[in-house]
């Protein structure tokens, strides 16, 4: 697919995931995101970038740790992640935090303006990961950290057959790249390849818990990265789609509900001093 393409799909795809993605996503993407803090944190007084920021969970956490005299940038793709990421900070009287459009691999920022530096589960969907890691890299300070997180392996994430499924229905080709960075050693060679130093890589188990059907497919299908292609089914192909994910994962129904696994896995890195 073209990178054009491909960054076009994700910006409307997300933009269509974005009132969603919170209730659907937010709990079951939690551990990632305290492992990514815990992994770099910010420290009072810090500037902090989160790529592919989201709702803005990432963030505000940041926001948090570095207190009034730090800054946090938060940046996506998705137009309307960034409106929503805005209205929560406003809610919540956050105010050292900001939200921008912006493609995380073209970051219109200084280089050099940033102390730390996050992308969760951002990287998978994006033409050209290195070349968002070399952004990343050019705009931390010397000595600066990242830390990053992808979905793991194909065979370890419970809901992955989402992609064939809609792919057979239509021409997604939503991420067709999305699981190569959870092989062994991915993430370590990208952030060496990009500059970075004392890599430490880290995989972390999931369980993703939905009190029904119901809320698995709406995860999978209307908040997460197939919203798109799902937006465009008529009636009964969604239902299809539908009985064929939940046949699925049927070996994870518990009850009503359902308790699948999950793999993330973590990265952190330097940028020489």
């Amino acid at each position: 697919m073209q990178a054009k393409l491909q960054r076009r799909i994700q910006r409307y795809g997300w933009d269509l995931a974005a009132s969603h993605y919170e209730t659907l996503w937010e709990a079951a993407l939690a551990d990632a995101h305290r492992r990514l803090l815990d992994l770099a944190a910010p420290a009072h007084g810090e500037s902090v970038l989160d790529v592919a920021c989201g709702t803005g969970v990432i963030a505000l956490a940041a926001a948090r740790q570095v207190g009034p005299t730090g800054r946090v940038l938060g940046v996506d793709i998705a137009e309307r992640m960034v409106e929503r990421a805005t209205q929560r900070a406003m809610d919540l009287g956050v105010a050292n935090v900001t939200y921008a459009r912006m493609d995380g691999e073209q970051l219109d920022a200084p280089a050099g303006s940033f102390d730390v530096a996050y992308c969760a589960l951002g990287l998978m969907y994006m033409p050209d990961p290195e070349q968002a890691m070399r952004e990343i890299h050019r705009l931390l300070k010397p000595g600066g950290r990242v830390a990053i997180a992808v979905w793991g392996q194909r065979a370890r994430c419970g809901w992955s057959p989402i992609f064939p499924i809609v792919d057979e229905e239509v021409s997604s080709e939503v991420c067709p790249l999305f699981f190569q960075l959870g092989h062994a050693g991915m993430l370590d060679d990208l952030c060496t390849r990009t500059g970075f130093t004392g890599v430490q890589e880290q995989r972390v188990d999931a369980v993703l818990d939905y009190a029904s059907g119901e809320d698995a497919c709406d995860a999978a299908f209307v908040g997460g990265p197939v919203a798109m292609a799902w937006s465009r089914f008529d009636v009964p192909t969604r239902r299809r789609v539908q009985a064929r994910y939940l046949r699925a994962i049927a070996p994870w129904r518990i009850g009503s509900g359902y308790r699948m696994p999950g793999e993330f896995v973590v990265a952190a890195a330097r940028k020489p001093a």
